[in-house]
């Protein structure tokens, strides 16, 4: 990646917190398929998830930038002296970080992304558009919605720290609009899988399709419903609402596969007939609504992604399957 700042002269330049993460490496992915550079902001230039993703030549295309999300003054510099006019801000610590070290959590979650918005407020004659990560863990279990789809609106009821920190976020959001007229979009995604999905009980399914590649066995450590949303289309689905304009602080839940854990699991063995050896599941469901209507984001976006299931999942053991060729793949993630 180039560590400096002599970038081609695009109209719109992207930044991204938390870039090297598993959204954020297919969001950078998607940009530089579009033919823009992204500026990445982190605090150290590994990229083993972008590495799964890009060629050595993507790669290159990327300018990289060292810095702290906790760190106001670093940020608004990476922002002013890169001309940067769309921040997508992903940076965040997981639900198992934020519940061993909530302080670091809440440093990392809440106000990493107060600083995001203080460097739009600073900086809004340059920046376009602000699009953050929000989470559904800012909902509660499914009993607390009662039968059918979560609607629109639905009271938030997170049961964790991490939920409850991205719940602020929100609340941050509709201030600053409130306040200081800053318009901008969170988005709640779901069971994301894709390649670069290592971490989180909700990798359980990315895991696994990983694991039948390398014929190894597997357990998932959960059961019940979930959302099955593909990497790719929630990459494209953070570009459209920063490439889109729109007034207010808007929230929109995403939407993939709802599907039961047994399907899932059938449908792999359809799929990758080897996994009804290698996989199995155990544990308690999720303890968050996962039956979301994504109708907003229809209705305010337009056409929005959604990979069919078996399509995503054969497209996940494709990368595996050609990491696995050039002996690339990083199994560490599966366990003993």
């Amino acid at each position: 990646m180039t560590h400096d700042s002599n970038a081609p002269n695009n109209d719109n330049r992207f930044l991204l917190t938390g870039a090297k993460g598993f959204i954020g490496s297919w969001v950078v992915r998607k940009l530089i398929e579009q033919g823009n550079a992204p500026w990445i902001y982190d605090l150290d230039a590994k990229a083993h998830r972008l590495q799964q993703l890009l060629t050595g030549e993507q790669i290159e295309q990327i300018h990289f930038v060292q810095g702290d999300i906790t760190d106001f003054d670093a940020l608004d510099r990476a922002v002013a002296e890169n001309g940067i006019t769309h921040l997508i801000h992903l940076a965040a610590l997981q639900v198992p970080a934020c519940a061993a070290n909530t302080r670091l959590g809440a440093q990392v979650n809440v106000l990493g992304t107060v600083n995001a918005f203080e460097v739009v407020r600073k900086r809004r004659d340059q920046i376009k558009r602000i699009v953050y990560a929000s989470s559904i863990a800012v909902f509660g279990p499914e009993e607390f919605y009662g039968p059918g789809q979560v609607q629109e609106g639905a009271p938030l009821q997170p049961n964790t720290h991490y939920g409850v920190f991205k719940q602020a976020n929100e609340g941050s959001a509709r201030i600053y609009y409130l306040s200081n007229g800053i318009s901008s979009v969170g988005l709640r995604p779901g069971t994301v899988y894709g390649v670069g999905r290592d971490q989180g009980i909700t990798s359980g399914p990315t895991k696994a399709i990983k694991a039948i590649i390398v014929g190894r066995p597997y357990t998932i450590r959960f059961t019940g419903g979930f959302d099955m949303q593909y990497a790719k289309d929630t990459a494209e689905i953070f570009l459209r609402c920063a490439e889109v304009p729109i007034e207010g602080a808007r929230t929109y839940t995403l939407r993939g596969a709802v599907i039961q854990m047994d399907q899932f699991l059938a449908t792999l063995s359809r799929l990758l007939p080897e996994s009804a050896k290698l996989i199995r599941a155990e544990g308690k469901p999720i303890p968050i609504a996962y039956n979301f209507d994504d109708s907003a984001l229809h209705r305010d976006f337009g056409d929005i992604p959604r990979t069919p299931l078996e399509e995503g999942i054969r497209e996940t053991a494709e990368i595996f399957k050609r990491l696995h060729r050039e002996g690339t793949i990083d199994i560490s993630d599966l366990g003993v």
